[in-house]
């Protein structure tokens, strides 16, 4: 296995093979349709072999390719199921694993970052490592002090890696465009680059999960791993066990799948009110399902209350990327929601015109734009909702197809930069609630947690406004 490729004229090859690639299958393709097979069955072949070298070169390159191709395994929901069947195994792959570095690499950085005699640090060290992302992989040890740690070891060469690989990715935006129907490829690569200095610092995603490891501490329904080490290209965090949930969504039981639905909800809506702080990377790899009591994990079943005997907890890892929001999230997104769950159309149209969703320029009909808001926010009517497949690729065709008038209204609306990391988010996590096939009680969440999405019956007094400070 060779070393994270660096070199930019290498990287650029094969990420040129893609598209190459894909024509090439194209070609193939046709001659096995002259040959006599039938077109269903050529392009299922076609769809596999595609899916099966996307895997193959953005597992390699690992940094901003195999990042981008984590980005998108979380909408493969989104995608018609003729077409998600050959891409949903390949894409998922990126959620778990990837080529692993060499172990003579692994050891080169602890050396030179935590020291000649790093060995001593640790009682036992795992050279396979137990998970591979996108710029650094995970292995599993014991730290001097008795606790099992996961070692995060970040790949050389990861930043030039990063930058390289979405540079060349935005050139061949159009080409990956259909893989998800209805999705402007471009601004996730732009602001996917955005992010990249953010997670290369191991010193800022250590306070981030520091924060979150502290709030959560005493939480019955959420465990985050404590921060033991961090210093420049290594992070050391206490280990935890689980079920991941790329397992859950393809073994899971129904109660596990809902169970984990529902904490993954609500650790999205309360982070941000909790920790100031939005955990940005909602993927399948970054979560694992956590039995109360460990002795039981063949046998519990997931229960519907808050931890207690018998449930499950949901433990969250990777707080690289963060979106800071001192003040939770905006009221904006509570007031809208609620706003269009009343039918208000006028008021929803003046506040997303006031925020900058709706440009100054144009001029929509505010019951053409509540019509083109209310199906996408159906989960927040009912008390609760089953999330599936079908309904997100319903969403996915709705606004995709260019006869539609959701696509026409669609490309006139405009999504702030303030909103845009948000709105990721909040799309990855309905694509995973989605890929789990969870039944939900998401307006409990939001009615907890949004601001603005119930209004005070009292406007808070002085005092109370000081008691809350």
């Amino acid at each position: 296995m060779s070393d994270l490729p660096r070199k930019a004229v290498t990287r650029t090859a094969k990420l040129a093979a893609l598209p190459l690639g894909f024509a090439g299958r194209a070609t193939w393709g046709l001659g096995k349709r002259i040959g006599g097979k039938s077109a269903e069955l050529v392009g299922r072949e076609l769809q596999q072999r595609t899916a099966e070298q996307l895997f193959k070169v953005l597992g390699e390159l690992k940094g901003g390719a195999m990042k981008f191709g984590q980005a998108m395994s979380v909408f493969e929901s989104a995608l018609p199921e003729e077409v998600a069947g050959p891409y949903r195994a390949a894409l998922t792959k990126l959620q778990e694993a990837a080529p692993p570095m060499p172990t003579r690499t692994v050891h080169s950085v602890l050396a030179e970052r935590l020291g000649e005699d790093w060995h001593d640090l640790f009682l036992e060290f795992e050279d396979k490592p137990a998970a591979a992302a996108s710029i650094g992989q995970v292995h599993r040890a014991v730290w001097h002090d008795g606790r099992e740690v996961a070692v995060k070891v970040q790949y050389p060469g990861a930043g030039e890696a990063l930058l390289s690989d979405l540079n060349q990715l935005s050139r061949f935006a159009r080409l990956l465009g259909p893989l998800i129907p209805g999705m402007d490829i471009k601004p996730l690569i732009a602001e996917l680059r955005d992010r990249v200095s953010e997670e290369l610092d191991y010193a800022l995603e250590a306070q981030a999960q520091r924060a979150h490891a502290e709030e959560f501490a005493d939480d019955p329904d959420v465990l985050v791993p404590a921060v033991v080490h961090q210093c420049e290209q290594v992070l050391v965090t206490e280990w935890i066990d689980g079920i991941p949930l790329s397992e859950v969504i393809t073994d899971g039981t129904q109660e596990q799948r809902d169970r984990a639905g529902q904490l993954l909800a609500r650790f999205l809506f309360s982070g941000p009110s909790r920790t100031g702080l939005l955990h940005a990377d909602p993927h399948p790899g970054n979560f694992r399902l956590l039995p109360d009591d460990p002795e039981d994990a063949e046998t519990t079943e997931a229960t519907e209350g808050s931890g207690g005997k018998g449930g499950w907890r949901l433990g969250v890892l990777d707080f690289g990327t963060v979106d800071r929001l001192p003040g939770g999230l905006p009221a904006t997104i509570g007031d809208s929601l609620r706003m269009t769950l009343d039918g208000d159309a006028e008021a929803v149209y003046d506040l997303l015109r006031e925020e900058g969703f709706v440009k100054e320029s144009i001029e929509l009909d505010p019951d053409a734009v509540l019509d083109y808001l209310l199906p996408i926010i159906e989960p927040a009517q009912a008390d609760e909702f089953t999330f599936t497949r079908g309904w997100m690729r319903s969403q996915a065709a709705r606004i995709a197809d260019p006869r539609s008038p959701a696509h026409q209204l669609g490309k006139q609306l405009n999504l702030p930069p303030a909103y845009l990391l948000i709105h990721r988010v909040t799309l990855s996590t309905i694509g995973v609630l989605c890929q789990l096939g969870a039944t939900v009680r998401l307006r409990d969440e939001l009615e907890e947690w949004l601001p603005g999405f119930v209004l005070d019956d009292e406007p808070l007094t002085e005092e109370d406004s000081a008691a809350g400070a």
